[in-house]
Parts: C-alpha cells; sequence; structure tokens
C-alpha cells in the first residue's frame, strides 16, 4: 500500500494549490475534502456555516474524512479544522503521512482577506481571529509528521519541500 500525503494547516497557508502541484509532480490524484463537503452537501462551506452552523459542517467532514484516508497514493487538503477531531488526524496518519502548512498571522491575511467564502473570518478584526484561531489549532498541527512554512513560498517551491522531506520520512 502507497501512503497518502495529507496537507493540513490553517486556511491560506497553500493547502490546494500545493496539493495540485505535489499531486501533479507524483503523477496521482488530489483530493480537496472541502470540495468534496460541497459537492455532497450541493452548496458551499459558507452556506453550510450560515444554514446550519459550524457543528453539521464538522459531521460532513468526519464523514468525507473517513473515505479518502482509505484511499491510498494519493494526495489530499483537509480544511484547516479538520485535525482538531483526534479521529480524523488518526484516520488521516493510518494511511498517510501529514505535512502542516504554516504561515504568518500577517501573510495568511494579505492571502485571504478578499475571499468571502472565509466564514471563520466574518469579523471586524480579522487579524486578531486569524491569530486566536492559529493559537487553539497550533497544538494540533503540531502533531503532523511534517511541518513545512509556507511564507514568502510559491507552491512550486513548497511541492518540492514537501517531496524532500517525505522521502526522509519513509
Amino acid at each position: 500500500m502507497k501512503k497518502n500525503i495529507v496537507l493540513t494547516g490553517f486556511m491560506g497557508t497553500g493547502k490546494t494549490s500545493t496539493g495540485r502541484v505535489l499531486a501533479m509532480k507524483l503523477g496521482t490524484r488530489f483530493i480537496d475534502t472541502d470540495k468534496l463537503i460541497e459537492k455532497e452537501a450541493g452548496t458551499l462551506i459558507r452556506e453550510i456555516f450560515k444554514k446550519l452552523g459550524e457543528p453539521h459542517f464538522r459531521g460532513l467532514e468526519r464523514e468525507i474524512v473517513r473515505k479518502v484516508s482509505e484511499e491510498n497514493g494519493v494526495v489530499i487538503a483537509v480544511g484547516g479544522g479538520a485535525i482538531v477531531n483526534p479521529a480524523n488526524l488518526a484516520d488521516l496518519k493510518r494511511h498517510g503521512i501529514v505535512v502542516s502548512l504554516t504561515a504568518s498571522p500577517e501573510v495568511i491575511l494579505s492571502r485571504v482577506e478578499r475571499n468571502l467564502d472565509r466564514p471563520l473570518l466574518k469579523v471586524e478584526d480579522k487579524l486578531g481571529k486569524i491569530k486566536e484561531l492559529i493559537a487553539v489549532r497550533a497544538h494540533f498541527y503540531e502533531k503532523s509528521d511534517i511541518t513545512v512554512d509556507t511564507d514568502f513560498k510559491n507552491p512550486e517551491q513548497v511541492a518540492d519541500e514537501i517531496l524532500e522531506a517525505v522521502r526522509r520520512e519513509m
């Protein structure tokens, strides 16, 4: 069985863009759990948050993570809060190497501030909210197998760094 490479990390750290590049370099499929949730729910994540709330979203996310973690040799990007659930992290680690992408709060803000699809950032002080959420989630991201800082790097550079680190892990 071939291990998956799972990308986690806070929003705006480059999980999706890096995941696409990484999958292309490896000649494998890329799975974005947020896109799968939207497809199965038939609506956008921001609408799920607005109409049904975060707990409902996390339930949908749990089911999708359970399914995709059974794949072999694919690149998976999970939402920034997915590994806060210990069951998600355990499933993802069972068949994969979990890579946490990091970036400074200021870089994250510059990457996401114009994106309307960030339900957790529907606040006045976006930078403060980013710092608060990162502080809450840092403990969970630290449980990843590999950590890669994405500040001032393009997806190609991040993908190369991940490949190098994964090869050292295996």
